[in-house]
């Protein structure tokens, strides 16, 4: 059965390029299990491939017209030696040498006359630990879409009798309730007007924040500070991992008044700041983060994708790094309380139109010339909060790497798994070789965030990392 795509969907298709592909993606580390063969993970893979029958949206393709993505359509053959792959590296427990493996992964785009899906498994010849990259294309799902998704194809019990991985997993089929055509109708063009009336509010808010005349407000698009991991976003990948206790965080957050995300925020800003100073940018002006909203209600799960991206002002001008917080909690907040005002269509169209001129910014290669938008995009989704097994192999842990914005700049991803904030970070390779020292600042920064609470002669200025 063809599957619609929507617009937002579709803007996935139409702005991929070589240079900036529009996959998401996770790199999962397993742990082999006990008295396992020593050709577990061949034989895992031999296993994977013959599950060659797959449902929507693995089954399917794009169908096209003039290059324009119509609808996911059924193709009749799958080709599993493309849709999954086995890589021998030398040692799967070297952080370093992993990421810049899977960096390589997550350059290349995928096959667009192919089902918009791989499975990378990843070896060594010594190691109880193996690893899987998997990515899919964007326009398949948004963040919380595609961990529902995928989650499917792991149980929290060893399940090696009946194990069927994800693309062969087939879904519980739900009746659709009846809808009156002339009442949704009704409702889609009333709920359009309000969005676009909502919509020209923004957009005249913003016009009288650039005349000065009412300063509280959204940040204005394209007043970002330009760095040396913003503007053309070219082929080639940095990606970086790191782990936080995520019980730390929400003890953090609620000490200082703070949301996780706005905790997590501070410590991201300042870890940035540091590893630009590291690399001669050293500089008190703020940066912007993309905030992505989820547009979804309450309870809705719904495929595709549902968010909205708007720019959120960082802190500025402050070595204390409670100052810091509270400045990117006032700032955070603005934000959230303009989302809750609006439809959520109107944030929707508001993504769409800034986002639009950073497209042809990218496609004309004028990017440098421009301010970006954000100097990083920061998700944080909730994951599954206990242990679970792919098959017979224990996940040890799913660190998401999502794709990089027009205009440049580093995308950290923070998904939660069993207790642990893990946080996948990619960037382009243009000006930088490593993401790693940018981790350690992170770490540095939310520790000290931490002793800030009982110390206020801390500054941000006295991290060194090691």
């Amino acid at each position: 059965m063809s599957k619609k795509i929507s617009f937002l969907d579709r803007m996935f298709w139409i702005t991929e390029s070589k240079a900036n592909p529009k996959h998401v993606a996770a790199m999962q580390l397993l742990e082999i299990p006990e008295n396992a063969p020593t050709d577990y993970v061949d034989q895992l893979y031999a296993e994977l491939q013959s599950f060659d029958s797959a449902v929507t949206p693995f089954n399917c393709k794009v169908s096209q017209f003039l290059g324009y993505p119509i609808k996911l359509t059924p193709t009749k053959q799958i080709n599993m030696q493309y849709h999954v792959q086995l890589h021998i590296v030398d040692d799967i427990t070297n952080k370093v040498k992993l990421h810049k493996f899977v960096a390589k992964l997550h350059e290349s785009w995928l096959d667009r006359d192919k089902p918009l899906w791989q499975y990378h498994l990843i070896k060594d010849k010594q190691s109880k630990v193996f690893a899987i990259y998997v990515k899919v294309h964007h326009m398949c799902g948004d963040g919380a879409s595609l961990i529902r998704i995928f989650q499917k194809g792991y149980s929290e019990n060893i399940n090696s009798s009946d194990f069927v991985p994800v693309w062969a997993s087939k879904s519980a089929s739900r009746t659709k309730p009846k809808v009156n055509i002339f009442k949704r109708i009704l409702t889609g063009l009333w709920g359009f007007i309000v969005a676009i009336k909502d919509l020209l509010w923004i957009i005249f808010r913003l016009m009288l924040k650039l005349l000065w005349i009412n300063r509280v407000y959204m940040p204005i698009p394209f007043t970002g500070t330009k760095t040396i991991l913003t503007g053309q976003v070219k082929i080639g990948r940095v990606v970086s991992s790191m782990d936080i206790d995520f019980t730390r965080v929400t003890k953090l957050a609620k000490r200082l008044r703070a949301s996780a995300n706005e905790i997590l925020l501070c410590a991201f800003d300042i870890g940035v700041h540091r590893f630009l100073e590291e690399h001669g940018q050293g500089f008190d002006k703020a940066l912007y983060t993309n905030m992505p909203v989820n547009l979804r209600k309450p309870g809705e799960t719904t495929a595709g994708n549902q968010i909205a991206i708007v720019p959120v002002k960082l802190a500025f001008d402050e070595h204390d790094p409670y100052l810091r917080l509270r400045q990117i909690i006032e700032n955070h907040r603005i934000v959230k309380s303009v989302a809750r005002e609006s439809h959520p269509a109107a944030f929707s169209y508001y993504t769409l139109l800034i986002q639009s001129f950073s497209t042809l910014f990218e496609v004309l290669h004028i990017s440098d010339w421009f301010r970006p938008i954000g100097n990083i995009l920061v998700s944080n989704m909730p994951g599954p909060a206990n242990t679970l097994y792919f098959k017979d192999a224990k996940l040890l842990s799913n660190y998401p790497i999502s794709t990089i914005t027009p205009g440049g700049g580093v995308n950290i991803t923070v998904v939660t798994y069993n207790g642990i904030a893990q946080i996948g970070l990619v960037s382009c390779d243009s000006k930088i070789d490593s993401l790693d020292n940018m981790v350690k600042y992170f770490h540095a920064a939310f520790n000290m965030l931490e002793k800030c609470v009982d110390d206020d002669s801390l500054s941000i200025k006295d991290i060194v990392i090691r």
